[in-house]
């Protein structure tokens, strides 16, 4: 094996390289233990093995679930089966969240399950940490929701549900090492449990990245690795200040992250980058418009919960022109809450198709996102690849050629030069010459 399990200092668990491993490299491969595809990706992927493709064919009896083929389908049953009868039977009210039918599709895994499986070489499910002393009367009523839900949708489809207090400590552990599935834009296909995966630690300066062929999860290294390194994956998205980040990380996972990149802050002057002005602005100033800042972003995070009408569409893109003119008055263009908002305005453009409007705020995004990312990041990659494909339709042919090779640039080390998504980029350069 070329990493191992160890008791990390100060962590507990972790995982430890035991050769050298290139900037690049596969440090390990391991296939989702357990996983569901996401309802909106229904009809462009495979259930089974997430293929993206066109001409995927529907299951008879639901009509919702699609596949590549037959033995896709047959593959898929035991986990579908669950869902199949009662997507029939529900109509328009089935709509189970996404962890629920994750659990859903655990507990009939774990029974049919009696061996260690190849996603459990050096951690077992039930050796997931669930931080239940930890958690507070909200993540608390969330959890009892799921329950709750679980029992509606379900109950008549799997005989003797474990008690409440399984359960409870089934969902706390999901949602503590569960992992979210995305393709080379970073858009989200759907939820998947990777023990092994989860066994590393986090580190806001990793050494491995975690990427996706199917439904099986690949850790690349980063950094150069050697014999007795402990391998550390980010949990989070590390654009943000080093405040930002630990609240995060203690609200999400229960830790506070001790980490070199923490302790030294080094990229916290950038992150926050103030604009030039002739008076600058006073410290109770810039402390009340970065509390302005996170307010808009949970804001837009809540509003994003809710289903999308063109209408509302508009309503989020006046919010974040408006939120970014306020803080644009103290912000630099850099700073990293500027950036959050120009994603978000990004991400609407592109939902209401002004491609013209997307390009605009891509522009101003990619540059700051390469000194504010760490190298190889999926977030810079994504941003590039975005940008060159909003280039080549809007005819920018050079432009969109320099973006896409510098999204192939980092994908060949965080996804392997052999991966399909890295194959489809060189294609697309390749149709323009």
């Amino acid at each position: 094996m070329p990493e191992e399990p160890f008791l990390s200092p100060d962590k507990n668990r972790g995982l430890r390289a035991v050769r050298h491993f290139a900037v690049g490299e596969l440090v390990f491969a391991c296939p989702a233990y357990s996983y569901v595809l996401t309802v909106n990706e229904r009809g462009a992927h495979c259930e089974n093995c997430f293929t993206r493709r066109e001409d995927l064919f529907k299951c008879g009896k639901c009509k919702q679930a699609y596949y590549c083929n037959v033995d896709c389908q047959r593959s898929d049953w035991p986990m579908h089966k669950l869902e199949c009868v009662a997507m029939v039977a529900y109509g328009e009210n089935w709509c189970p969240s996404e962890t629920v039918r994750l659990v859903a599709r655990l507990i009939m895994k774990q029974r049919v399950t009696t061996d260690r499986t190849p996603s459990e070489r050096l951690l077992l499910l039930k050796e997931f940490e669930s931080h239940l002393d930890k958690m507070d009367s909200e993540k608390d009523e969330m959890n009892q929701t799921d329950i709750a839900a679980l029992h509606h949708f379900y109950s008549r489809h799997i005989s003797d549900l474990p008690d409440d207090q399984a359960l409870t400590e089934l969902f706390a552990q999901v949602n503590c090492n569960g992992f979210t599935i995305e393709d080379e834009e970073l858009s989200h296909l759907g939820s998947a449990v990777f023990p092994d995966v989860a066994l590393m630690n986090h580190s806001c300066s990793p050494n491995v990245i975690v990427t996706y062929k199917g439904t099986v999860a690949e850790v690349r290294a980063v950094q150069e690795i050697n014999p007795g390194d402990e391998i550390f994956n980010s949990y989070i998205d590390l654009l943000y200040p080093t405040e930002d980040r630990k609240e995060r990380l203690l609200d999400s996972y229960f830790f506070t992250c001790q980490c070199t990149e923490c302790t030294s802050k080094s990229k916290d002057k950038e992150k926050m980058e103030i604009r030039k002005l002739s008076s600058p602005p006073e410290p109770e100033e810039i402390r009340s418009m970065v509390l302005y800042a996170k307010n808009v972003i949970e804001e837009f995070r809540r509003a994003n919960l809710l289903h999308p009408n063109i209408l509302f569409i508009y309503e989020l893109l006046e919010m974040c022109e408006l939120s970014l003119e306020k803080m644009g008055a103290i912000f630099a263009d850099t700073n990293v809450y500027m950036l959050h908002m120009m994603y978000q305005a990004m991400g609407v453009c592109l939902y209401m198709q002004d491609w013209d409007g997307a390009m605009s705020y891509g522009e101003k995004i990619v540059q700051p996102y390469s000194v504010h990312y760490p190298a190889y990041s999926l977030n810079v990659a994504s941003m590039y690849l975005k940008l060159g494909r909003l280039y080549l339709g809007l005819e920018k042919k050079t432009h969109g050629i320099r973006a896409l090779k510098k999204a192939v640039a980092i994908m060949e080390v965080a996804h392997g030069k052999d991966h399909h998504y890295v194959a489809e980029v060189k294609r697309e350069i390749e149709e323009q010459k």
